[in-house]
């Protein structure tokens, strides 16, 4: 646009130059020769003396670009038919009054174009997404309600298949019956797990807990109570379990049933994947403001390639890998926890997940032994045969 307009400035000097009349030459144009008298208003410092000799003597055309009290002109030097040297001399200052206008007023109605689209963008979004928040939040509705629901006809199959278990391992009764039997507890039990799971799930998608709602938790008790409780699926599997912690506690603000959760879940994962005889280590270790937790095992590994993955709901990794919310609700909870949980592993050399999580309050103060040095527990162990 303004390539244009300029040419078409420079096309009317021309023309000006060579068949303007000297006592009333264009708009914003004055024309100068030897001989003629200038107009009364012709600005100072022109005809350019030197194009006008150079013009007479060589009788090719110069243009150019003059600046006189910082203003802007564009001058022409040529001979016109009659043989008279004529120099044409144009003022730029309301030309470029114009385009900076032009430029302000295009500026302006972007700006306001650009706004528009947004605010229609922004309602049009909303109008779009309503449906889709709506039937999400019938969705959530609907698995918070319905786990509830099930919750206690879950827990009293649970519990009936556990005494009819017992009575029959008291009985004395055919193997196949108490075996079939065992395998229903463990069903039930995990369909009630699956239960826990929509819950948390549902919960963590509705938002964060309150800040009220969290308290200083302690992961290495924490971490401890957590291998205790598969310290049946350890003896059963011939693992070892190794918990590699300080001795004072680490604290992290949270929710603890939560937390108990996340961890529960990398300790089973773990022990899941780990053959017989093989070796799992849980590590706790506080730095730079960071409460980390690793669990380590030394089970078949899975591709590095594989390793985001993990977290999505339902994946199933390779051939042995489970279905579930599992790590997917894992990851859920350390993430509303303000915290981060990354996987590492190849095949065959087993695999590493770890949780970091900021240091929270802690409910007591508690000094460090003389020297600075924070003593350690020797790792605790959990082997096949103990309880």
């Amino acid at each position: 646009m303004t390539r244009a307009q300029s040419d078409q400035v420079w096309r009317e000097l021309r023309y000006g130059a060579a068949r303007g009349d000297l006592t009333s030459p264009p708009v914003c144009t004055w024309l100068f020769a030897r001989g003629a008298t200038p107009l009364a208003n012709a600005p100072a410092g022109f005809p350019v003396e030197s194009d006008m000799r150079r013009v007479h003597r060589t009788h090719e055309s110069v243009e150019r670009t003059v600046r006189r009290d910082d203003t802007q002109y564009l001058v022409r030097t040529q001979v016109r038919a009659d043989g008279k040297v004529v120099q044409a001399v144009f003022d730029l200052r309301f030309q470029l009054a114009d385009r900076r206008h032009l430029w302000f007023a295009l500026g302006v109605a972007e700006v306001v174009g650009l706004l528009a689209a947004a605010a229609t963008g922004v309602v049009l979004g909303r109008l779009a997404v309503s449906p889709l928040a709506e039937a999400l939040t019938r969705q959530r509705r609907f698995v918070t309600d319905a786990s509830h629901e099930l919750r206690t006809p879950v827990t009293q199959v649970y519990t009936r298949a556990q005494l009819l278990a017992r009575q029959a391992a008291a009985q004395n009764m055919p193997a196949p019956h108490r075996d079939g039997l065992t395998r229903l507890v463990g069903s039930v039990g995990r369909l009630g797990e699956v239960l826990d799971d929509l819950l948390l799930s549902a919960s963590l998608a509705a938002g964060p807990a309150r800040p009220a709602d969290h308290r200083p938790v302690d992961l290495v008790a924490l971490a401890r109570a957590v291998v205790a409780e598969e310290a049946d699926r350890v003896r059963d599997g011939r693992l070892t379990v190794v918990v590699d912690g300080p001795r004072h506690p680490l604290f992290v603000d949270g929710v603890e049933s939560a937390l108990r959760r996340a961890v529960g879940e990398l300790l089973s994962n773990a022990v899941g994947h780990t053959p017989p005889g093989g070796r799992v280590e849980v590590a706790l270790a506080r730095a730079r403001g960071t409460v980390t937790l690793t669990v380590a095992n030394t089970g078949k590994g899975f591709d590095p390639a594989e390793a985001e993955r993990l977290f999505e709901r339902f994946h199933r990794g390779g051939s042995t890998g489970r279905y579930g919310l599992g790590l997917a609700l894992l990851r859920e909870v350390v993430t509303h926890h303000g915290g981060t949980v990354t996987a590492t592993g190849r095949p065959g050399h087993g695999a590493r997940f770890t949780i970091r999580l900021p240091v929270g309050g802690s409910p007591s103060v508690s000094v460090p032994p003389p020297g600075g040095r924070t003593p350690r527990l020797a790792p605790r162990r959990v082997k096949a045969g103990r309880t």
